[in-house]
């Protein structure tokens, strides 16, 4: 999606195909503010996703067209987003095979309270069939489940905040089965939570 097709409305279903291979590699990202890091379109590209998925926060839509030089790019708006009317607020995004459905993700910038996905975000995510909720806006990099559900926050791929890391998420298709990570934006490297 670019500025140029970009719709008003609540809520979009898309779909999208995996290669003939059967694998597909999505990047997730969120929380850009309108300052991605400086090595994150390069770190994307590295990796060579499919599509890419922003959970909102964007800022400027500049950035969604900057992404969309890599490859197609789906979106929704978050809470600083009001000036962006043709974005829309909750995303149904279908990842497909010849064979069928291999994921339908619910994309929507709020989806959880503190570790726990919201209420209302579950009862939508069953309403869709979705089996994994991609969310951002805390800007704190999640993996988890809840509900029945897979509960995804890419982290924050904009200004550092908190002393939170800036990651990006991805989810990877192979085999009619998907796995989720986080790549570090200053290394480029996979990211894991800090041991305690």
């Amino acid at each position: 999606m670019t500025r140029s097709n970009c719709r008003s409305s609540v809520r979009k279903l898309e779909q999208v195909q995996v290669r003939e291979d059967g694998t597909f590699r999505l990047a997730v990202v969120s929380d850009t503010h309108s300052a991605p890091h400086d090595r994150a379109l390069e770190v994307i590209t590295g990796l060579r996703p499919d599509a890419i998925l922003h959970a909102g926060d964007i800022g400027e839509l500049r950035v969604l067209d900057e992404l969309a030089a890599i490859c197609p790019v789906y979106a929704v708006r978050g809470n600083v987003d009001i000036r962006l009317p043709g974005i829309p607020d909750v995303l149904v995004l279908e990842v497909v095979s010849k064979e069928g459905l291999v994921v339908r993700i619910l994309a929507l910038h709020v989806g959880v309270y503190g570790p726990k996905v919201r209420a209302e975000v579950a009862r939508m995510a069953r309403a869709e069939a979705a089996s994994v909720v991609a969310c951002g806006h805390s800007h704190v990099p999640f993996i988890g489940s809840e509900r029945g559900l897979v509960v995804f926050n890419p982290g924050s791929m904009g200004p550092r905040r908190n002393g939170l890391p800036v990651v990006f998420g991805m989810l990877e298709v192979n085999a009619c089965d998907f796995r989720l990570s986080h790549v570090d934006c200053e290394t480029g490297l996979p990211w894991k939570p800090p041991m305690h």
